[in-house]
């Protein structure tokens, strides 16, 4: 098998060739189709996620050691199975769900492996999917995307299900209110393709690139806001006529939280997903005095995996801008994606590599 692979930190990939793997017990293997580039890729590259205050976590305390294979958007082509798999048959062709529990604990037992203290995350924990094959601990994380332009399916098992999961977190939206979505990347532009499909018309995009902003009008926002303007929050809260209910931060910066809790209404929600890095220092009186909520979100259940899909298969939203590019630009796109050349997703084509 062929695989694109973080060597060092920091440093750009590198392709390996070692055995393809065979799947034993109720193991599925998987030949990749498609594989996402996610900004949480970038991360792993780097080799730590910023907490604010000079401190880090380096993933290398979670296990991810180079060589390490990133990427957890994977979709492909059941190509073998273990002697007690069940569910699928070879040449299905399957989106993989990635965020894997441990199996065992109650929390997986509930459905939400996402939220287990024992992960086996994939292109996180395990191996990932910036390769020609890729082992899934069992066929219940296969998930069947007919219908759907496999480049896009592919970002569903994160992009779209991180948005689904979040947009769950808002308030009950009147009549009246606005959301915002900041960030106008891959996971903006499906926001405002998600919010749009579910009868959610007043929404604001915000972004500090111009031709983002631009591309989240054609998605379907009604208005559109460049942050880097002094004086952002008093223009955002007028844009929302004082009904910002709704803050969908998928940057999560200082600035992004700053902005997006301080534009918020009385009992407005704002909802964290972006790991950008860093950290706010809040007074606690307004947050009880506004009545505000502020919660992470952080992926999603395989249940919620599975109503993406369906949402995705109804042709009521519309997929956000995606270019795909061939496997071995796997490192050219991590470095453009760092330097915010990418509008909307990359996704990898890995159909026909050979390992």
């Amino acid at each position: 098998m062929l695989s694109y692979d973080v060597i060092e930190h920091g440093k750009p990939l590198q392709a390996r060739i070692r055995e393809t793997p065979r799947p034993q017990g109720s193991e599925v293997l998987v030949r990749i189709v498609r594989s996402g580039v996610c900004h949480s890729d970038l991360h792993i590259w780097e080799g730590y996620f910023d907490l604010g205050g000079g401190r880090r976590f380096h993933v290398k305390d979670r296990g991810c050691v180079p060589p390490f294979t990133t990427g957890h958007e994977p979709f492909g082509v059941v190509e073998a199975l273990g002697p007690d798999a069940r569910g699928v048959a070879v040449g299905d062709r399957r989106i993989v769900y990635p965020w894997i529990g441990c199996g065992t604990c109650a929390v997986c037992a509930d459905g939400d492996d996402h939220l287990c203290l024992a992960t086996r995350f994939v292109g996180v924990i395990r191996p990932g999917a910036y390769a020609s094959h890729l082992v899934v601990p069992d066929a219940k994380y296969l998930v069947d995307a007919s219908g759907i332009d496999e480049a896009w399916a592919a970002t569903l098992a994160c992009s779209g299900l991180t948005v689904h999961s979040a947009t769950a977190k808002l308030p009950n939206l009147a009549p009246r209110h606005w959301v915002a979505v900041l960030g106008c990347g891959g996971l903006g532009m499906t926001a405002i393709a998600m919010l749009r499909a579910r009868g959610i018309d007043r929404v604001i995009a915000c972004d500090v690139d111009a031709g983002k902003l631009e591309r989240a009008r054609e998605q379907g926002a009604a208005q559109v806001l460049d942050t880097r303007a002094p004086d952002a929050l008093a223009k955002l809260q007028a844009a929302a006529g004082g009904q910002l209910a709704g803050v969908l931060d998928f940057v999560g910066a200082p600035a992004t939280a700053t902005l997006g809790i301080g534009a918020l209404c009385k009992g407005g929600h704002y909802v964290l997903c972006g790991l950008y890095g860093g950290e706010v220092t809040l007074s606690w009186p307004p947050i009880a005095q506004r009545g505000i909520s502020i919660r992470g979100s952080y992926v999603g259940s395989l249940r919620e995996l599975k109503e993406v899909v369906a949402l995705a298969q109804s042709g009521t939203m519309a997929p956000p801008p995606i270019e795909v590019r061939p496997a071995a630009d796997a490192w050219r796109s991590l470095d453009d994606l760092r330097e915010g050349r990418i509008t909307g997703r990359v996704v990898l084509d890995f159909d026909g590599v050979q390992g």
